[in-house]
């Protein structure tokens, strides 16, 4: 056998890949983008993402009814008094009406046992009912989803330390809890809002804390890491707004969960201290009239109770179920 007098050309572009055609004249190949986020990011409103949301929300008529039923009751507390005119502050001028009167065309509800207009009283009540409501949700939280999220993307000893001392406290029954802090400290509004949020944000740093755990391994997780992204802006923009599912279903249950410990304490007379009330007030008191056949000391405060924390559930039930649809998509 005889070798070739020159040795073999080299293999080019074409002889591996076939032609290669020329790019347009004046057309530009634009670099790859190296700082490119892989999919699952940040999260970024998207139109389709929201209205498909929607859309599942809508469909379910419980959801959309409860929703009614809350801007109702929003509505009543708060605009209601503006339209119709009632004393609910001053003791003495309430004593100087009638007590106990019959629903009527004066007191379509009737009065209670210190003169106030019940009518007026549930509008009043549920003032202080809706307030403490949202806002021990929303202190409880913004505590408890912070706390999860750095408990869980921080990990190894610190985690076990900080959901240590999460179980100890879930450990301590809720209500013993709230009437050991209530009766330590004088009763206030604010006093109530800060012991319900107190004894709140322990499920939600255990769900939030979850969430990171599974989410800090992921691929765009470590592609800000990579790039320098600092332990702040990760937690901030990628773990917490792809864990609001998680949230939002939490913080809807919980304002009906609120209310519920609200008018827990107000039944056994730890409520909002008087002149103002609140629903669980009003229910306990009513309890007191309800043998001498004065019903509508009791039946309204507990059915708005009722009406409320049923409307909450309905809502959250539904946000779970169209917040999946998001999920699906990431």
């Amino acid at each position: 056998m005889t070798l070739p007098d020159e040795a073999t050309p080299p293999l080019g572009p074409e002889d591996l890949l076939g032609p290669v055609a020329p790019a347009p004249a004046g057309d530009i190949v634009a670099p790859p983008d190296v700082h490119a986020m892989p999919e699952g990011g940040e999260v970024s409103s998207v139109g389709g993402m929201g209205r498909q949301i929607l859309r599942v929300f809508i469909e379910n008529k419980l959801a959309v009814v409860g929703l009614f039923v809350i801007v109702f009751f929003i509505l009543f507390c708060f605009v209601g008094p503006l339209l119709y005119h009632t004393n609910q502050t001053n003791a003495e001028l309430a004593l100087n009406a009638n007590q106990n009167a019959s629903p009527g065309s004066g007191e379509p509800l009737g009065t209670d046992t210190t003169g106030f207009d019940m009518l007026g009283r549930l509008m009043f009540g549920g003032q202080a009912s809706l307030i403490v409501g949202f806002a021990s949700a929303f202190v409880a939280t913004v505590i408890g989803v912070v706390y999860g999220a750095i408990a869980g993307f921080v990990g190894g000893w610190i985690d076990a330390i900080m959901m240590r001392f999460v179980d100890m406290l879930l450990s301590v029954p809720v209500l013993f809890l709230l009437i050991a802090l209530v009766t330590i400290y004088k009763q206030s509004e604010v006093l109530i809002i800060v012991v319900i949020a107190f004894v709140s944000w322990l499920v939600p740093a255990r769900l939030v804390r979850g969430e990171t755990l599974t989410l800090r391994v992921r691929e765009y997780v470590e592609a800000v890491r990579v790039m320098g992204g600092s332990r702040t802006r990760i937690v901030g923009r990628h773990i917490v707004p792809n864990s609001i599912g998680t949230i939002v279903v939490f913080a809807t249950f919980q304002v009906a969960d609120s209310i519920l410990l609200l008018a827990a304490l107000g039944f056994i007379g730890l409520g909002i201290p008087a002149p103002g009330t609140d629903w669980g007030t009003m229910l306990s008191n009513g309890v007191n009239s309800a043998a001498l056949g004065y019903w509508w000391e009791i039946y309204p405060a507990g059915l708005c109770i009722v009406l409320v924390v049923i409307a909450f559930n309905f809502i959250g039930d539904a946000l779970r179920d169209a917040l999946e649809v998001r999920l699906q998509r990431n």
